[in-house]
């Protein structure tokens, strides 16, 4: 198990120094702390070729150890578009990280060197960050057993820090378990909650991921998004590695390009018009994310198609109108709309339309041949 666990974090690394993203170390003095922390922050790939683009923060507590597996993953995932690339900032801790998390023996909140912690990131980290780097305002927490107790500490903000809180094997402060389902009722903003245990992890803490599973399940609602994995064999360390990419995919679920199953789970039997769910999914992006993304091709085929089965023509033409305006100089918003003068009753819009795209830039299956074939087959069938 030890040498799997070695090899699967070479892996991480591995992708990590192979990608072109950026890797910057900082020793940031702070004031709260009156002490130094050593940053390493991963810039996304395109960060220096895009500059009008933002991206979301995700900050690693114990980056001596998390920040490789968290950093290669959210490389990994962004570039495939299952999330939106972030800025990783890993806090190095080493040592500190006990004093860091220290709270009071008498209420249990953060005190001491734990209090002046607990200001340092939302003082001064969060706020460098946003200065220095174009971000997007929305943060992740990630902590492992004391780390992953603090982030919760951040909930009782109002509004709280964070957006999405990764807590692996917590090892909780007394009276958190009770603290947390009180008050995250009353958190108005959107929060994903990530939860992880494993079977072989330290049985205690084992014991109390569990115990917060059974509080928290029950809160899950618009606002409150939880999600809980218990892994087969995982040990307290182990378990790092199978949960950042769960938390990930699970977090980030509708910024991902439609799939196979969420077309024909979700959108094949919607009752509403297909266009209205391609909107209300980029819109949503934006709510979350704070990220006003271009439709992907792949989501604008999907819909269509979708609408072409459904026969929802109407939809049909304003998903087209869309992929016009978004992608001019491809066939796609072009092929779309001659399909709906197609099925609509006026041949002759349809054959101009396909003969109009002979010079445009081919997407997918939509071919400049195809689109003239099509015309020519409306012009035979109507004798234009």
């Amino acid at each position: 198990m030890k040498q799997l666990f070695i090899v699967a974090f070479t892996l991480l690394i591995g992708l990590n120094a192979g990608a072109q993203s950026k890797i910057i170390y900082e020793e940031f003095t702070s004031y709260k702390l009156d002490d130094t922390r050593r940053l390493k922050i991963q810039l996304p790939r395109d960060y220096e070729s895009n500059t009008e683009k933002v991206y979301p923060i995700v900050v690693v507590l114990d980056a001596n150890y998390l920040f490789e597996p968290v950093a290669g993953n959210v490389d990994y995932f962004g570039y495939w578009e299952d999330m939106p690339e972030c800025i990783v900032v890993g806090v190095m801790q080493g040592d500190k990280r006990y004093d860091d998390c220290n709270y009071d023996d008498t209420n249990f909140m953060p005190a001491d060197q734990g209090a002046n912690f607990f200001e340092f990131i939302g003082l001064e980290l969060i706020p460098h960050i946003d200065e220095n780097y174009r971000t997007a305002k929305f943060v992740i927490a990630v902590g492992h057993d004391f780390t992953a107790n603090f982030i919760n500490y951040y909930l009782f903000k109002d509004p709280p820090l964070f957006n999405g809180y990764i807590s692996l094997s917590p090892d909780l402060a007394p009276m958190m378990d009770e603290r947390l389902p009180e008050r995250i009722p009353s958190i108005e903003s959107k929060i994903f909650y990530y939860l992880a245990t494993g079977t072989d992890d330290i049985k205690d803490l084992m014991q109390i991921s569990e115990a917060l599973n059974t509080s928290l399940k029950p809160l899950e609602s618009d606002n409150f998004k939880y999600y809980y994995d218990n892994f087969e064999g995982a040990t307290h360390y182990s378990l790092v590695a199978r949960a950042i990419p769960s938390a990930m995919e699970k977090i980030f679920s509708v910024y991902r390009p439609i799939s196979k199953q969420e077309f024909s789970d979700v959108i094949m039997k919607l009752e509403t018009p297909v266009h209205a769910y391609l909107v209300d999914k980029y819109k949503t992006i934006e709510d979350l994310f704070g990220l006003t993304n271009p439709i992907r091709i792949n989501d604008f085929i999907a819909t269509a198609t979708a609408a072409e089965k459904k026969k929802q023509w109407e939809s049909l033409r304003d998903i087209a109108s869309m992929a016009q305006r978004q992608y001019p100089d491809t066939v796609l918003g072009d092929y779309y709309m001659a399909r709906f003068y197609e099925e609509t009753g006026e041949p002759k819009k349809a054959m101009r339309t396909y003969q109009g795209a002979f010079d445009k830039e081919e997407v997918e299956f939509i071919t400049v041949d195809l689109m003239l074939d099509k015309a020519d087959k409306i012009k035979e069938d109507f004798g234009y």
